[in-house]
């Protein structure tokens, strides 16, 4: 199945919002940026330089032309002239022009480089620019968009368009826009030395040239957008895949996982052969327009030669303007279709700029003002997808520095409530209030501050654990980092490892357990100093020893502050102030643990079922061990026992 966006995304796609027009006209405010005079002023230099690099390329075929004139005696002077005036045997006007036209050579490479190197500052500045915007503009769509991409795929297309303003702006800019340029100023030249035929075989060149170009061009696009989503497709895959990759090897599925990939790599294989050999067929027909076209003025200086209308001298000249002509056109060959194929990757990145953000800050939004925490659930409803209901007229208080849990089986709505609270996610009926607030009503960025969550799945950055830490609040001091590590019960494991807070935890934070990543979650919430605690299963990673410590540390954080507990394992919640028990969507009981284990009801049931299980598990842990012992007493071949071997290997793991 072929990586596609969001269906808004592809309608915008559809519907032509950012088609090729749309997105030159987008691209240029960020070229002449409003507020830069900087960047106009290198704009402008930029095309007095262009302007001047052209002026020289015409102006060295007239010295290469009266060069020729002079050493073949077809001047006045000729090669009788200039008697006794001589260096190195040649007279010194031919060895001027011949100097001349090496520095006319020159100075044409300069101006043309110096062109480049004032505009990519312009361009450079447009490319951060626009992928700053759409880094931020990802950054504020919904939950839900973000659920819906792959992660692979939609980095291919950000990649392709960024590189996409830099093709268009440096081929249209510095090459496009200067061709043109060049082409007027050669006609011009050409009709003051050779008359307008000569001007009228040119243009017929350059007519057929040009249209061969679009047109062959134009049936690539197809192509090549085929190859782009195999590419993405391919992409993504690969990304999925490692991403994946302790399931891929729980499931001995590495040989699906490579079908896989190269199932979309041969159709990009595919796609990329057709590709260039219609790559060949476009640049032989360039070939052969110019060819004939450079042939048929030939043979009209030849003849003009003959007669003794033109100079050897002009012969030469005549040449030499169709060589220099066919480098931009041959150049603009390739321009144009590079700006196709930037047109074409951009598409899709500014379909992601028009993607609107489905949760926004509304007009005049005001900061949450928190005073005591006190969190209200007001008849709320709430689905995913309108026929699949998620919470029904949910109602609740959580009181200011009091601790609700939630509970109840799995797909109750349990974690939908900690999304709605982030408001990840606008309510169908009923609201959300904090002190009376509205969190619709509310600026993002405040109702976010003032909410510390540790979740469930907690996933880190590829980075160091001290920077995963800090992430809590980036301005925190060192020490205010180790004292949260302190109260998550993670400072010892921290300081034994080689790095201490400079180890790196992997992808995903892949090379810290289960247990610890939790902790570094929490010990990141400790250190925001949120006002209101949203504890997403904080504790469903850990064994019983440490979840008790960090419990204890999780009610030395959450006193005097207002918390909200999501919970599976119930244990965790016997002390809270009120538990909710939730099932299909609706609160069917609450009140403390002893009352709901008095009412003999759902909550009793969950109880029951959950002490049964830890009783099961306890007698595993005890002939675990039981075994171990055994082991160890027989000693039969040496060997560490079983289950000791196990704990050996998670510590080595975790210490490395």
């Amino acid at each position: 199945m072929r990586d596609r966006l969001p269906q808004s995304t592809s309608d915008a796609l559809l519907s032509g919002r950012a088609g090729q027009v749309s997105v030159l006209r987008e691209l240029l405010p960020y070229v002449w940026q409003t507020g830069r005079p900087d960047l106009h002023t290198r704009v402008v230099l930029a095309f007095i330089a262009l302007v001047l690099a052209k002026a020289i390329t015409l102006a060295v075929p007239i010295a290469y032309k009266n060069a020729v004139d002079y050493l073949t005696g077809e001047t006045g002077a000729g090669a009788a002239g200039g008697a006794g005036n001589t260096m190195f045997g040649l007279a010194v006007v031919p060895i001027m022009l011949i100097v001349a036209y090496g520095v006319g050579r020159i100075l044409m490479v300069l101006f043309a480089q110096l062109r480049d190197a004032i505009f990519t500052v312009v361009t450079q500045n447009a490319v951060r620019q626009l992928a700053n915007r759409t880094f931020r503009h990802l950054h504020s769509l919904s939950l839900r968009f973000h659920l819906e991409r792959r992660t692979g795929g939609l980095n291919r297309v950000i990649e392709r368009g960024v590189n996409g303003v830099d093709t268009i702006l440096r081929m249209a800019v510095l090459n496009m826009i200067p061709t043109a340029i060049e082409l007027v100023m050669i006609a011009g030249l050409v009709a003051w030395y050779f008359g307008w035929v000569y001007v009228a075989v040119i243009f017929v060149m350059v007519v057929a040239y040009v249209w061969f170009t679009f047109f062959a061009t134009e049936k690539r696009i197809a192509i090549r957008r085929d190859m782009n989503e195999s590419d993405t497709e391919a992409n993504s895959k690969a990304v999925d895949s490692l991403l994946n990759f302790e399931t891929v090897k729980y499931f001995g599925n590495e040989e699906l996982e490579a079908r896989r990939f190269d199932e979309s790599m041969a159709r990009y294989e595919k796609a990329a052969v057709r590709t260039f050999t219609t790559l060949g067929v476009l640049n032989s027909g360039q070939a052969v327009i110019f060819s004939t076209g450079m042939v048929a003025c030939m043979l009209l200086a030849a003849r003009d030669v003959s007669m003794g209308v033109l100079t050897v001298g002009d012969f030469v000249m005549i040449n030499a303007i169709l060589i220099q002509l066919f480098m931009p056109l041959n150049f603009m060959g390739m321009v144009y279709r590079e700006i196709k194929q930037g047109l074409i990757d951009m598409e899709t990145m500014f379909a992601l700029l028009h993607e609107p953000a489905e949760i926004v800050d509304r007009p005049g939004a005001r900061p949450l003002e928190v005073e005591s925490g006190t969190i209200a659930f007001k008849t709320v409803s709430f689905a995913y997808d309108p026929g699949r209901p998620i919470l029904k007229d949910v109602s609740f208080e959580v009181p200011a520095g009091k601790m609700v849990a939630i509970v109840g089986p799995s797909g109750a709505g349990k974690s939908t409530i900690s999304r709605i609270l982030f408001r990840f996610y606008e309510v169908n009926g009923g609201e959300v209030t904090i002190d009376g607030q509205n969190i619709e009503d509310v600026t993002q960025t405040s109702l976010r501050a003032a909410i510390g969550m540790v979740p469930q799945d907690t996933v880190l950055f590829n980075d160091t654990i001290e920077y995963n830490i800090r992430y809590g609040r980036p301005g925190a001091t060192e020490a205010e980092v180790r004292d949260a590590a302190r109260m998550a019960q993670i400072h010892d494991f921290i300081m034994a490892l080689p790095q201490g807070y400079d180890s790196l935890v992997g992808e995903r934070g892949l090379k810290l357990s289960g247990g610890e990543k939790q902790r570094v979650a929490i010990a990141r919430t400790i250190l925001k100093a949120p006002p209101i605690l949203m504890l997403d299963e904080a504790t469903s990673a850990l064994d019983s020893h440490t979840e008790k410590e960090i419990q204890d540390a999780l009610e030395q954080v959450a006193r005097d502050r207002t918390s909200l507990v999501i919970a599976h394992r119930l244990s965790t919640v016997v002390h809270a102030d009120n538990i909710i028990v939730l099932e299909n969507g609706r609160i069917v009981e609450q009140g403390r643990h002893t009352e709901l284990l008095d009412k003999n009801g759902l909550y009793a049931s969950l109880w029951a079922r959950q002490r049964e299980a830890d009783e099961a598990r306890e007698i595993l842990a005890h002939a675990r061990e039981e075994e171990e012992r055994s082991e160890e007493r027989r000693g039969d071949d040496g060997n560490a026992p079983h289950f000791a071997g196990d704990r050996l290997e998670d510590e080595a793991l975790a210490s490395s």
